[in-house]
């Protein structure tokens, strides 16, 4: 069992551990990285192709694998004059798991509370926005 999960049973973690966790956290923190560790997924990529598959700028691109570099999520190896990059923390996947599947069961939750307010003859299937005008103004 995780020394997180010990901890939430009534032991403390230490205060440099809780840092720790909060700095890595952070990591998870910007859009920017989030795309480049899914981009990432697929196996290596040198930046132009990440520059492709997040839209992002080449300075911000490489900024932001600068940190992944960093933080040991990402890795990098260089053949010739390019340089390809890769996820190095395996435990990047589950984690993204996780949080995914967690998101996905909230949003259909919430999803289903809403859909319980529904009345019928409320919602327009296919109302468009000139329609909608002609209504209100009677024509």
């Amino acid at each position: 069992m995780s020394e997180f999960r010990e901890a939430s049973k009534g032991e403390r973690l230490p205060e440099e551990a809780l840092e720790m966790l909060a700095e890595r956290f952070k990591i998870f923190s910007e859009p920017m990285r989030l795309k480049l560790i899914y981009a990432l997924m697929d196996g290596e990529k040198t930046v132009s192709e990440l520059m492709e598959a997040t839209g992002g700028m080449q300075a911000n691109v490489s900024k932001h694998l600068g940190m992944l570099l960093d933080a040991g999520v990402a890795g990098r190896r260089k053949q010739g004059l390019q340089a390809y990059y890769r996820i190095v923390d395996e435990s990047i996947y589950e984690l993204c798991e996780t949080v995914c599947g967690s998101l996905e069961e909230r949003l259909a939750a919430d999803l289903d509370v809403f859909s319980s307010f529904r009345r019928p003859g409320t919602v327009r299937e296919q109302s468009s926005v000139p329609e909608a005008q002609e209504e209100r103004n009677g024509s």
